[in-house]
């Protein structure tokens, strides 16, 4: 395998470019990118079919739901919401087991790859068997899943997640959140041991998830997040917060505060946290995430698809915060539909066009897309989102045949990728310098696909 690669058009970090040749090392560093490359520097270097851009991170994700998409959509409660949402869940994750996990995550991961995601965070807390004794190895349902991520060739950063309470106030956990439950010393345990697996792949990296703050104490928190930095500096922590309203009532009626700005009274949060969903924000809670550089991750499907709400993207990009994107419960696999239905939920609430733009860059695509490649990569703590000497080559080759991009040159590339039709117009997908998706297919596709049926087809007859 040549470690270079020839693009016609490629979007680097200082904007499009003509004749680009890319290289990289062994460990899937670029370390060379050059624009209006000579013909003569183009024996045996790989040739990309269509335009190059960079690779996008998607922030947050909980394999095992994508065996349940769709297995929630009936109308029952006539108040139906994220929590009814969530006992139909908890009945399904129940019969999982780390071999189930393991087919899940498999099929999850291609088809991400196969979208233009290169990198994924996966927020676990199925960490334990039924009822919740601990399997041999502590760290057995992690491995699991981060042995599916290296298997298929997605970039992956673990976090596994500190559930200890079922509510504000330290409230018991319920029977089905059994499987969840850890307390600091035991995510550490699973932690360590993750890393220690896989220490040497570049493309896997483990943080911390502490779920939520109806799910931990502040002595818990502040233990795990230490420990974990104590570990490793710049490790990541993810955690679910004013997703729903009742969240929010919850943690004032708890603590007289909104759960956002008890965060920041009680924690430093920095560059290191991504705060998953903040759905629900007041503007000086808005303005106290932006300020800190904390990366905003939304993931418009599934709130949408829980009937979640709508983030304050406007007045967020206005104080120059950070976001990205994740598709947290897989009733979609495609960057290109969150980031367009992000768009789309601002036109509906501001009732105008081409809102997640500046007059610096006018297209909607591109900015969707730069911004939030860029801020995946921050909240997966990677060296990626973009093509520049010293980042991951995480790379998509778009399809330069398809009619959607025919006559598109620049900017407007991304703007068809985004808002024109819904057929993928993902060709190729390159992570850490190998080549993952090759004309749209992986090599062990047909294997992953087939595993995961009989998975689910036992999953759904149990």
């Amino acid at each position: 395998m040549t470690n270079r690669l020839y693009a016609k058009t490629a979007l680097l970090a200082d904007g499009w470019a003509r004749d680009v040749l890319l290289e990289w090392d062994a460990r899937g560093r670029l370390t060379n990118v050059s624009k209006n490359t000579a013909a003569d520097d183009l024996a045996n270097v790989d040739q990309a079919t269509g335009p190059v851009i960079p690779g996008m991170s998607n922030l947050h994700s909980h394999a095992f739901q994508r065996a349940m998409a769709g297995l929630a959509e009936r109308m029952g409660d006539p108040r139906d919401s994220f929590w009814t949402w969530r006992e139909v869940m908890y009945s399904f994750l129940a019969r999982i087991t780390p071999d189930d996990a393991h087919a899940i995550a498999a099929q999850l991961y291609m088809e991400c790859l196969k979208r233009g995601y290169t990198a994924i965070g996966e927020f676990h807390y199925l960490h334990h068997a039924p009822g919740g004794a601990h399997y041999d190895d502590i760290a057995e349902m992690s491995k699991q899943v981060v042995g599916a991520a290296t298997e298929i060739g997605l970039g992956i950063t673990h976090l596994p997640v500190l559930y200890a309470f079922g509510g504000f106030g330290e409230q018991p956990l319920g029977e089905a959140q059994q499987r969840f439950k850890n307390d600091a010393d035991g995510i550490l345990e699973i932690i360590q041991a993750t890393s220690r697996a896989f220490a040497d792949n570049p493309d896997v990296r483990v943080g911390l998830a502490p779920h939520s703050l109806r799910a931990v104490n502040k002595a818990m928190l502040v233990k795990a997040v230490s420990g974990l930095h104590g570990m490793t500096d710049d490790a990541p922590v993810h955690i679910h917060i004013a997703e729903q309203i009742k969240e929010v009532d919850d943690c004032i009626t708890w603590s007289g505060s909104r759960p956002v700005d008890w965060l920041y009274d009680h924690m430093d949060v920095d560059a290191r946290w991504c705060l998953i969903h903040a759905t629900h924000l007041t503007d000086g809670e808005c303005d106290r995430i932006a300020a800190s550089k904390a990366v905003a991750g939304i993931c418009p499907t599934t709130e949408g698809n829980l009937g979640d709400g709508l983030f304050p993207m406007l007045r967020f990009r206005e104080k120059q915060g950070v976001w990205g994107v994740g598709s947290d419960s897989h009733v979609s696999q495609c960057p290109v539909e969150e980031l367009r239905l992000l768009e789309y939920g601002q036109r509906l609430l501001h009732r105008r066009r081409n809102l997640i733009a500046s007059e610096e860059r006018a297209s909607v695509g591109a900015t969707l897309w730069g911004e939030a490649a860029l801020g995946g990569a921050q909240a997966l703590g990677r060296e990626a989102g973009e093509l520049a000497v010293g980042k991951r080559a995480d790379l998509v080759v778009l399809n330069g045949d398809h009619v959607n991009l025919a006559g598109r040159e620049g900017d407007t590339i991304l703007d068809a990728l985004v808002f024109a039709g819904n057929e993928c117009l993902v060709r190729d997908v390159m992570v850490g310098g190998n080549w993952r998706i090759r004309a749209g297919h992986h090599t062990q596709e047909d294997a992953i696909r087939d595993r995961y049926k009989s998975t689910l087809a036992k999953l759904l007859a149990e």
